[in-house]
């Protein structure tokens, strides 16, 4: 029988989470990549400039080549749009993002007064209970995971443990749980009180001692700046040994610019999901003082009940906060940035993720070009100008016509046909998630599931 908790939160303690030496040796995921080396073109987006055109030569699970010229002897698939690395999701909780959107009925002072809140059991929790009860606890993540994915996600964070405790690699990568074969990334919901979660607050303090974890997220000082059970926790996480240069403060929405600096002076990091916070909250993290100070700022959706319908929703809200705060635009480039490249390096990932290279894992999304300005491309889209996602080499959505030109009948009988926004897409929903071999079913056998056992889940193509 399914264990239910009355706070979605508590899961995370009643699972525990794994050791990363607990991890599986190797990686399941299993795909559909081209029977041999190809090259993407179009416009490519590198950390010192844009390739216009670019070419990304991709041989397997890898990309061997970035470059400015066509390659010799190689088979070019000629996208027309803007390549980037996938974009990684750096907080949220896929398995509530089968839901649709949450509207708070009044602003709160802290997580802990709307976890509370008769409503949000209502509206969210007891849902989620249905769910759990009359479906495998993966299938919400599934589903969740396919709507990242149309969106270019190809790394998120916050997957629950009691969905990931029998898979190493899913249709997305999750950053804090296995990828490429370890565990890099814990993550903690609650700070530890009294004895509970000790435990694992010992677990991970060791594994940054010992250099395994290169990222511990916390939530940390969610609530309004005037909370002081918010502003403390800072405090509180600093007397527990846990602010480190490992460590990852998801939202920090209460944090005043001088306890910014002390998070800038231990070296930690930053996500931050401002829809969420502002409506929860009316207000949302001191994000442009944080990157003044040089604290690396990544980003995250965080869930559809308070947060937005994709990571490129989010972009758009953290670019007006950010101007609203800092009074100047902060461009396209660093928004694209914090979702790639920025990303990468908090998560502790970056000799794997966050940047188009020759020898990295072929991890690349590939949306219409819509601005003359690559990046601004990038930060005004939408799912619909998704073109092409790539994980390691797989490729696991992508238009008709441009999953047609590198593979050949057979192969292209695996994709499940999709009616994206008006455009003919294909998605891989033959991957293996599972030890057993088992192929999870398709998308449309997970909606189907979700809908019998709860009408109202939200949609992926909306």
């Amino acid at each position: 029988m399914t264990e239910h908790h009355d706070d979605p939160f508590e899961a995370a303690y009643a699972a525990g989470v794994p050791h990363a030496e607990e991890a599986p040796d190797a990686e399941l995921r299993v795909g559909l990549a081209p029977a041999e080396a190809v090259a993407l073109k179009g416009c490519v987006l590198t950390p010192e400039e844009a390739l216009d055109p670019g070419y990304v030569v991709i041989d397997g699970s890898v990309i061997t080549a970035v470059q400015g010229r066509a390659p010799d002897g190689v088979p070019v698939t000629d996208t027309g749009g803007v390549i980037t690395p996938g974009l990684i999701d750096l907080h949220g909780h896929p398995e509530f993002n089968v839901f649709a959107a949450w509207e708070p009925p009044q602003l709160f002072v802290n997580r802990y007064a709307w976890r509370g809140s008769d409503l949000y059991h209502r509206l969210v929790r007891d849902p989620q209970n249905v769910l759990l009860e009359a479906l495998p606890p993966w299938t919400q993540l599934r589903y969740a995971e396919v709507r990242a994915l149309v969106g270019g996600v190809t790394a998120i964070q916050g997957a629950g443990q009691q969905a990931t405790r029998y898979q190493a690699e899913a249709l997305v990568r999750n950053v804090d749980k296995v990828i490429f074969g370890r565990q890099v990334g814990r993550a903690m919901i609650d700070l530890p009180s009294g004895s509970r979660g000790m435990d694992s607050m010992t677990s991970i303090l060791k594994g940054i001692a010992g250099g395994t974890v290169k990222a511990f997220y916390v939530h940390l000082a969610e609530g309004a700046s005037s909370n002081e059970r918010s502003v403390a926790e800072l405090g509180q996480l600093s007397d527990l040994g846990g602010l480190t240069p490992a460590t990852v403060l998801i939202h920090g929405t209460a944090l005043s610019e001088d306890q910014l600096g002390d998070v800038r002076d231990a070296g930690a990091k930053l996500v931050w999901s401002p829809q969420s916070n502002l409506r929860l909250y009316a207000e949302t993290t001191k994000a442009a003082h944080a990157l003044a100070l040089g604290i690396p700022v990544g980003l995250g959706a965080d869930w559809l009940p308070s947060g937005s319908t994709s990571l490129l929703a989010e972009m758009k809200v953290a670019r007006r906060c950010l101007t609203d705060q800092s009074g100047s635009d902060p461009g396209a480039r660093r928004l694209v940035d914090m979702v790639t490249r920025d990303a990468a390096r908090i998560a502790g990932l970056e000799d794997e993720l966050g940047t188009l290279a020759a020898g990295r894992p072929a991890d690349l999304a590939v949306f219409e070009r819509r601005h003359d300005d690559p990046w601004e491309s990038v930060a005004a889209a939408d799912p619909s100008s998704v073109q092409l996602v790539m994980i390691g080499g797989d490729v696991a959505y992508g238009q008709a016509a441009l999953v047609a030109a590198m593979f050949d009948e057979q192969a292209l009988a695996h994709f499940e046909p999709q009616l994206a926004w008006g455009k003919p897409m294909l998605l891989d929903t033959g991957y293996q998630g599972h030890p057993s071999g088992e192929s999870p079913p398709p998308l449309s056998a997970l909606r189907a599931d979700l809908i019998k056992a709860f009408p109202q889940v939200g949609p992926i193509f909306a």
